[in-house]
């Protein structure tokens, strides 16, 4: 390999990990499935540098992995992929949450246990149409990080935890 195409191949690798940290990932997790179960949601909060799309994922504990939106038709739940991607404005949080948008983890082929954790790729493609990648490793809980489990007492605002 001649030392220009080195240095055009570390380039487009660079550019290619400066995309993906053009995306900041807070608060995600992966909802625990029971025995049994072939399908779980991934959820976080997603702010863009600049404006971009998600448009996928990958994990190695689900055979499809998709983009999803939940939402109410009248009194019929309704979930589908998210057609042309997810869009993510530039420098504004986007949320994926239960109800909302989120990933969706389906076929599973490992078991995602709550306290596990399990790798998950999210695919980006900005507005030139560039794909890009970025690699996390999600826990798993049975609710969000910070949520008080089911059944568990609720606290209102003026109550403090001790």
């Amino acid at each position: 390999m001649t030392l220009t195409k080195i240095i055009t191949a570390v380039a487009a690798l660079a550019c290619s990990a400066a995309f993906a940290q053009n995306v900041e990932v807070k608060d995600a997790w992966v909802r625990a499935a029971v025995p049994g179960q072939q399908a779980t949601g991934a959820f976080m909060t997603l702010t863009a540098k600049d404006g971009t799309r998600l448009v996928g994922g990958a994990s190695p504990v689900a055979g499809v992995t998709e983009v999803h939106e939940m939402k109410m038709d009248g009194d019929i739940m309704r979930m589908r992929p998210v057609s042309g991607g997810l869009a993510l404005p530039a420098g504004q949080p986007v949320q994926l949450k239960p109800g909302s948008y989120h990933i969706m983890l389906m076929d599973l082929k490992a078991p995602v246990t709550k306290d596990s954790s399990v790798p998950l790729t999210l695919v980006f493609k900005d507005a030139k149409g560039v794909e890009s990648r970025l690699e996390l490793k999600l826990p798993v809980a049975a609710t969000a990080p910070g949520m008080p489990a089911p059944g568990a007492p609720a606290m209102s605002h003026g109550q403090h935890a001790h």
